[in-house]
């Protein structure tokens, strides 16, 4: 060889080609006849390009391990002809070496991850208490049995682009004030990929997977709430070329419940009693997540009182416990009366002292507005 391409830029002959890309970045910007103009640094410039075109070339490069010179091929070694097929073998270089610029070389893989995906799950308000695990359906792309994700028919396999070589992109030498400079696209026949697909599989048409529905099984852990997420690894979209899958989430729906409402991890109803039993006290029974209880109505409770039943609530989410079940009081007054009722309630009254009661005036309640300069005041 009368050039050793690797002594000129400095590295090994086992050097990767980002460590290649480094050194010739390295020497570029100490030696560009723009920095320096000495004439033997200048032939030292067109050196490194010289060295850099053909070991930042796999083919090149291969020509050149194996003992030929690629560069006498075209007609002069060392870059004699400027900015063109000797010289900075691409404009991008030049970008990168004083601008850091990475520009991704090569073919583009057509085998890339796949998008997430999401679902909506409704659960009852006891799913989403104590937990539960459902099946669940879903429809998202699949690896294609018929040509497992390689995109071709079977029998056949992927072609190197003829137009690009299997480099996936094409170059255009053109005229600038720098001289003539390469320039690179991707490769309009294979989009870059580097290799075209002449038979396409008949059931993917060549995309390397196609739709299908599938059933999955859902663990749902006690404490969820409407908008919470769970996230199934690998259950998403399976990527272009049948690259890996992406994630499939569930979000949960709660599904409103007939007799309690849920404010966090608290759960809240509200029972009607008429007077006399909140006068005189009694036990309610009432369905709750946890079975068939009583309700404790002391006597004299008022309308708008809240009996906690501690502990009845839904599971945290995070951490032991659950919260509580608050049950409300409203205490209805009766609007017919037949004789003996209204009798029996005025001889009631009689005996109380209520038979004309002056009544307990408050200040009216108060708007949210208010409200709020009030607890701003201290008040």
């Amino acid at each position: 060889m009368a050039t050793d391409y690797y002594a000129v830029l400095g590295v090994r002959r086992d050097a990767s080609q980002d460590e290649i890309k480094k050194a010739f970045r390295r020497l570029a910007r100490e030696l560009h006849p723009d920095v320096n103009p000495d004439p033997k640094t200048q032939e030292r410039f067109k050196e490194i390009n010289a060295a850099y075109e053909v070991l930042s070339d796999p083919q090149k490069k291969q020509v050149y391990d194996l003992g030929g010179d690629p560069l006498s091929q075209a007609g002069g070694g060392g870059g004699a002809g400027g900015f063109g097929a000797g010289g900075f073998g691409n404009f991008s270089d030049i970008m990168d070496a004083f601008f850091g610029t990475a520009s991704q070389r090569g073919p583009r893989s057509r085998t890339r991850r796949g998008q997430d995906a999401m679902i909506r799950l409704e659960v009852e308000l006891d799913e989403a208490a104590f937990g539960t695990t459902k099946d669940i359906q879903v429809d998202t792309a699949t690896v294609c049995a018929t040509c497992n994700g390689e995109g071709a028919a079977p029998g056949t396999s992927a072609q190197t682009c003829d137009m690009c070589r299997g480099r996936g992109e094409v170059s255009q030498v053109t005229r600038s004030f720098l001289g003539q400079v390469m320039t690179s696209r991707p490769c309009p026949q294979c989009q870059g990929f580097g290799t075209v697909v002449p038979t396409p599989c008949p059931e993917c048409a060549g995309d390397g997977r196609v739709r299908s529905r599938r059933t999955l099984t859902v663990k749902i852990p006690a404490g969820v709430d409407n908008g919470t997420r769970i996230q199934l690894a690998g259950e998403g979209e399976v990527g272009p070329g049948g690259g890996p899958a992406g994630d499939l989430y569930v979000e949960i729906h709660e599904l409103p419940h007939p007799v309690f409402q849920r404010r966090g991890d608290d759960l809240h109803c509200t029972v009607t009693i008429p007077m006399t039993a909140a006068a005189l006290g009694t036990k309610v029974p009432l369905e709750t997540l946890d079975g068939m209880e009583e309700v404790d109505i002391r006597p004299g409770t008022q309308s708008g009182q809240s009996i906690p039943l501690h502990g009845r609530g839904v599971t945290h989410l995070r951490g032991g416990g659950r919260g509580d079940l608050i049950v409300h009081v409203e205490v209805t007054t009766p609007t017919k009366l037949d004789p003996e009722q209204e009798r029996l309630l005025r001889e009631l009254a009689k005996l109380r002292g209520e038979e004309r009661p002056t009544g307990q005036f408050q200040p009216g309640q108060q708007g949210l507005f208010s409200r709020l300069k009030d607890a701003f005041n201290g008040r």
